[in-house]
């Protein structure tokens, strides 16, 4: 039986093991799991700091696919992206922070997670993307979706929610608000999801734990 969010919800922040051993037990009983709130404020406050210090120009529109198979479609997503830079120093903590979550993760689960990539989203009002899955059975080294959110004083009215829809049959699992410093874990080849258009702008980071798909020493790139 799917859990719904509340059944993930924390009052007071918890120290990393605790969060990461939440994090394992919701991936490892229903493939994902959803943290209101969660992000350590240290690590929320800085990647909050590294977007105000960005140029909405340095956005740019988000493609589908990937590496030379990449192509704009704007009935499909419309939202800009930033790549994050790991030698940023607001980056250093939300780096640290999923390196040693990566550690955990591949010790409790075995999942063999080797890297990691991240960039910044923004979706202005009426911005969307349809629902897509961040990786095909077979066909991509992305395991694990990350998300996070960088909106204070969201209110549920607003939209921008994240659809998560359950594998195969394609139920609606849940709807989850961007309200800051709120998680979003899933298996990346088995939850579809969408975002929903907001009526203000709306700032996410997505991330993804990766796999080594290098073969015969040629690197595989991350993007």
């Amino acid at each position: 039986m799917l859990r719904n969010i509340s059944d993930y919800s924390t009052d007071t922040p918890l120290d990393d093991d605790s969060l990461f051993e939440r994090i394992a037990c919701g991936i490892e009983a229903e493939g994902y799991v959803i943290l209101p709130t969660a992000l350590p404020h240290q690590v929320a406050d800085n990647l909050l700091h590294y977007l105000s210090l960005l140029e909405e120009e340095r956005f740019h529109l988000a493609r589908i696919g990937r590496g030379l198979d990449q192509t704009k479609n704007a009935f499909i997503r419309r939202d800009k992206i930033y790549w994050m830079e790991n030698s940023h120093p607001n980056a250093a903590a939300w780096f640290d922070w999923t390196t040693r979550l990566k550690r955990y993760l591949n010790r409790r689960l075995f999942l063999g997670l080797f890297s990691f990539e991240s960039h910044f989203a923004l979706y202005t009002p009426g911005d969307f993307y349809k629902k897509h899955l961040d990786a095909f059975r077979g066909e991509s080294n992305r395991v694990l979706t990350l998300v996070t959110y960088l909106n204070k004083g969201w209110e549920p009215d607003q939209g921008g929610e994240l659809v998560l829809y359950a594998p195969d049959e394609g139920a609606e699992i849940t709807k989850v608000v961007p309200t800051f410093g709120t998680l979003v874990i899933f298996l990346s080849e088995e939850f579809p999801h969408e975002v929903l258009a907001a009526d203000r702008d709306r700032y996410s980071v997505a991330g993804w734990f990766r796999i080594n798909g290098s073969i015969n020493h040629q690197i595989d790139p991350p993007r």
